[in-house]
């Protein structure tokens, strides 16, 4: 999913022990799948704000309202803890994003449109953010942060997501046969840059626009998204021509 702008970096400060879990009060106990889903969207909450390096175990554990001993009984260590919160949501993701390039392709046999083939690909991101789940927000956040962590960042990625970068790719190249490979896989990283900083909904376009224009305003980012990626990989195409 490439680098986008202004991005956190990949180690942060750590949240201090004494404020994990403040802002929301420990959480009523549950029991199997149930807890175990609040065990995950509090570390995806927690890991979103403050990345994997800015999170313990513990924090975690008390924004869950749970023992540590039970994170580790489902989870294992932080990092298998981190793994399972990245591959709840990339899992529906991959589906619905499979699932939209399919239909688009079914609709549009030998005339697939650049355009289309992107908005098939990150629509589903988009409507997924417009549900307003908070949970969708902070994973969003979380990925964008992960794709811009040099360290493992782009290792994480490519086991989450490549299968349905790949096909991406594929569909592209059937849109655009004159295209070199190369070209589709530079305008992957520059697409994956746009998308999910403004996925991110950072705040940074509502201070450098003086308020004409606000990150949360997900419709305005469909009505502009696609048709820019597109345009700009139409460009380098025609350019390398």
């Amino acid at each position: 999913m490439g680098k986008t702008a202004e991005a956190a970096p990949s180690r942060q400060d750590p949240v201090p022990e004494s404020t994990a879990g403040v802002s929301r009060g420990r959480r009523r106990k549950g029991q199997g799948p149930d807890l175990r889903e609040a065990i995950l969207d509090a570390a995806e909450d927690l890991f979103s704000r403050h990345g994997f390096y800015g999170v313990t175990v513990r924090q975690v554990a008390a924004e869950a309202g749970v023992d540590t001993a039970l994170i580790h009984y489902y989870f294992g260590a932080k990092r298998e803890l981190f793994d399972a919160v990245f591959a709840r949501r990339a899992e529906i993701l991959n589906r619905e994003r499979l699932e939209a390039m399919a239909a688009y392709r079914a609709a549009h046999a030998g005339a697939l449109e650049v355009e289309g083939v992107i908005e098939a690909f990150i629509g589903p991101l988009i409507d997924r953010s417009l549900t307003q789940d908070p949970g969708w927000k902070n994973y969003f956040r979380l990925v964008a942060l992960v794709n811009n962590t040099p360290a493992w960042g782009g290792e994480t990625m490519h086991r989450f997501f490549d299968p349905v970068v790949h096909r991406l790719i594929e569909m592209l190249a059937e849109a655009l046969p004159e295209a070199e490979l190369d070209d589709l896989y530079w305008c992957y990283q520059f697409l994956t840059g746009a998308m999910m900083l403004a996925l991110s909904e950072t705040g940074r376009i509502d201070q450098l626009s003086g308020g004409r224009c606000r990150s949360s305003d997900l419709q305005a980012v469909r009505e502009r998204l696609f048709a820019y990626c597109a345009a700009g990989l139409e460009a380098v195409v025609r350019r390398a021509g």
